[in-house]
């Protein structure tokens, strides 16, 4: 079995789902520490007619010290939800498939969700089905273990029964891979593909959110993403 994991960001790129398809279980990781500055978890790029498009989801931070993952509730103060929705209903009204989602998009910016972990989930198990992939996410929050870093990924896959844990070669510097050696689990990366497709408004800008992609190409995404592999075609 291959195992990967990663923290939930918000409306993910292209590789963090090429990770996923080559996975037999995804591990959501809930429970680590939220970064205090700028992260994938809470923002992602879209793009407009100006160019790259950043979308936001604010949330409080502000005298609640070091905070879990799960634990981050959603600012709803101000206009931004409304801002958001409206920025991108102008960046993508002329992509072909962008009112496909606009149901999903309009709930993901309502006051739904208290919780980021929530909000990113709920994206996540939607993009997922967008994009024709089966692979089950657990949540590390419930599995128990004790340790941190390389232990606590190596305690996982005994946890689940995984013999491979699969990282992003991005990831090979962070890992200690003669802990993964001694434990019986092998180790290995990838380097996802970084897809070219139709895109609206000029030069082509890489590694949007996987929207982007399902906005301007449909049920293309899929192929266009995967490049015929499928879930089954593990590296």
């Amino acid at each position: 079995m291959i195992l990967s994991a990663h923290q939930p960001y918000f409306a993910p790129y292209a590789g963090f789902f090429y990770k996923v398809l080559l996975s037999d279980v995804f591990v959501i990781l809930d429970d680590v520490q939220f970064p205090r500055g700028t992260t994938w978890i809470s923002r992602n790029r879209f793009k407009s007619r100006q160019g790259t498009l950043w979308v936001t989801i604010p949330v409080w931070k502000k005298g609640l010290g070091l905070q879990k993952i799960s634990e981050v509730r959603i600012c709803h103060e101000g206009r931004w939800r409304k801002k958001s929705l409206e920025s991108l209903k102008v960046a993508y009204d002329r992509a072909p498939y962008f009112h496909e989602h606009l149901d999903f998009l309009e709930q993901m910016f309502s006051e739904t969700f208290k919780r980021l972990l929530d909000l990113n989930l709920a994206t996540l198990y939607y993009l997922l089905k967008a994009l024709h992939m089966d692979t089950p996410l657990v949540r590390a929050s419930e599995i128990k273990t004790t340790s941190t870093g390389t232990i606590r990924l190596i305690e996982i896959c005994r946890a689940m029964g995984a013999g491979r844990f699969l990282a992003q070669s991005a990831a090979a510097k962070y890992l200690e891979k003669n802990r993964f050696l001694d434990a019986g689990i092998d180790l290995f990366f990838c380097k996802p593909p970084t897809p070219v497709y139709p895109q609206l408004w000029g030069d082509f800008i890489s590694n949007l959110s996987v929207f982007d992609l399902l906005f301007n190409c449909g049920l293309k995404a899929h192929d266009i993403l995967f490049q015929g592999k499928s879930n089954r075609s593990k590296i």
